[in-house]
């Protein structure tokens, strides 16, 4: 009877953290920054390098592309796992097989050029961000990564002012006119390269 009454509480206390853990968990929050979370994930905020959450899906994605080296949507999940953990090689070589089985998908190609920009890749990222814009001339999200890069990293300011007043006259009430508002004032407030 003892047994049996230790098995109950057992399970009922990882029920009761599964269901309290699944509960608490909101990926719902947008993030405001300048080169956001995976494009792929929409505007969902970076979970901690070492939750428990994030762990379980990249061993769910790890799991699902060695059962099946096709399956578009693990490999993605894949990438997304290692952007948000902070391995960007990783990252860009999960979103590489992603993009070998869908080479025009726009979302991936901007996730990977970020990661391509952390490395510090920079012609690299300049040229996943430019096929992005090619393949889906309205993704926003790849002009505005394109013009960050531009502006911080390769000191071509002038092309980051013409992606980003793009931007704005395309879709002059998106989340991505309103930062590249904001990045020409700081360009303008700041005449010299930093």
């Amino acid at each position: 009877m003892d047994r049996n009454i230790w098995i109950g509480v057992g399970a009922g206390f990882l029920v009761g953290c599964f269901i309290g853990y699944f509960a608490g968990s909101n990926r719902s929050t947008p993030v405001p920054a300048p080169l956001p979370m995976p494009a792929t994930a929409g505007a969902v905020p970076a979970m901690p390098p070492g939750s428990l959450e994030l762990q379980q899906g990249m061993f769910t994605a790890q799991q699902a592309v060695e059962r099946d080296p096709r399956n578009l949507q693990a490999w993605i999940a894949l990438g997304n796992g290692y952007f948000d953990s902070h391995q960007p090689q990783k990252s860009i070589d999960a979103y590489g097989k992603a993009l070998e089985l869908d080479p025009s998908n726009a979302d991936v190609l901007t996730d990977q050029g970020i990661m391509y920009r952390e490395i510090k890749a920079f012609d690299k990222a300049v040229a996943n961000f430019e096929k992005a814009n090619k393949v889906n001339p309205k993704h926003l999200q790849s002009l505005y990564n394109l013009g960050i890069v531009y502006a911080h990293d390769m000191n071509a300011r002038d092309k980051a002012v013409k992606t980003w007043s793009r931007i704005i006259e395309m879709e002059p009430t998106s989340q991505q006119a309103q930062l590249s508002r904001k990045a020409l004032e700081e360009l303008k407030a700041n005449p010299t390269p930093r």
